[in-house]
């Protein structure tokens, strides 16, 4: 197993950088993380039903490319979907309602954990299977650049689908027929318990992109303004017709794979080194050093996420479960 250790890049100055931009970022982050550790403890306490795989410690990576996007584009999101969710503008309400099975979920209640989303604001609800949103996601690519309305498709995927044969057609298509897609892969080094080492040989993922004579960079994933900085070529590439990209993000779960998994299988040196860079102390220390932003604001911004999620589970609770008629709607398409 090889140890991963961050390697944050040299931060750039920020005044280039429009302050809502920066706020909203910090926001999303914050909102992501106060999000899960609140649905973490709901579950161990035995209010919440079902499973969950947490996301927290990829806020960065979900934040940035999201807000590199057009309210119009789409995202494909995996199992581990609550925070790439709520970066593309999934109500907290309505997820949180979606965990509770609830009438009001985002997906009626259908789909839990696993299958959070919202068409309307361009979030494609989950697919729990490792991989399978890619083809699904050059699919949508293809047919937006037939109807030639310039939108994009981001394609999220864990460092586990690289091994699926759904992922490697989707980026040959991709390639072959130049698809506005951008392939975004958060690697965080586990498959489950499997370091990502012990099943690939490529020392970086984005290796594989150049089989198919794809663009490919890897970054440091858990610095916003970085992810926002390359995701945002990238969907200008695709936008203009030169086709998809793929972006590696490395960056670190700070969990298990789900709620039960202790993560006893990582060395301690490597999720030490992360622990310490995690993306959400990083990001407020680095905005900070904006004359224009104050901790006055940054502390008003985490107590506003904090009375939204605090309704968001009131919301939740309060919201009655789906009627047994509604089981055979959404079945079919009508």
């Amino acid at each position: 197993m090889r140890i991963a250790r961050p390697q944050r890049p040299k931060r750039k100055d920020l005044s280039g950088y429009a302050e809502e931009l920066l706020l909203e970022m910090y926001r999303r982050m914050v909102l992501i993380r106060r999000f899960e550790l609140r649905v973490n403890e709901l579950y161990h306490e035995g209010t919440m039903p079902g499973t969950i795989h947490l996301s927290h410690g990829q806020e960065a990576t979900t934040v940035g490319a999201c807000l590199a996007l057009n309210e119009e584009d789409v995202i494909t999101l995996t199992h581990r979907g609550h925070g790439q969710a709520l970066a593309k503008g999934v109500s907290a309400q309505s997820i949180m309602a979606e965990l509770f099975g609830k009438a009001t979920g985002c997906c009626r209640g259908k789909g839990g954990s696993l299958h959070v989303g919202d068409i309307s604001v361009g979030a494609l609800p989950a697919i729990g299977i490792v991989g399978a949103s890619s083809p699904i996601a050059a699919g949508m690519a293809f047919a937006f650049q037939r109807a030639g309305n310039r939108r994009i498709v981001l394609n999220f995927f864990g460092d586990g689908a690289v091994n699926e044969g759904d992922w490697h057609e989707a980026m040959n298509l991709a390639a072959l027929w130049k698809l506005p897609v951008v392939f975004l892969c958060e690697n965080n080094f586990y498959g489950v318990s499997t370091h990502i080492s012990d099943v690939v040989l490529n020392e970086y993922l984005v290796e594989r992109a150049a089989a198919y004579r794809m663009e490919g960079v890897t970054i440091y994933g858990n610095d916003p303004v970085t992810v926002y900085d390359t995701v945002k070529e990238a969907v200008g590439r695709a936008r203009c017709g030169e086709g998809p990209t793929m972006v590696e993000c490395l960056t670190y779960r700070r969990g298990g794979h789900k709620r039960d998994d202790t993560s006893s299988y990582r060395p301690e040196e490597e999720a030490d080194a992360w622990f310490q860079r995690d993306p959400v102390t990083d990001f407020r220390e680095y905005l900070l050093t904006d004359k224009r932003i104050t901790p006055t604001k940054l502390d008003g911004l985490e107590r506003e996420v904090d009375a939204s999620v605090n309704k968001a589970v009131d919301f939740a609770l309060s919201s009655p479960d789906p009627d047994v008629a509604t089981a055979w709607k959404d079945v079919y398409a009508e």
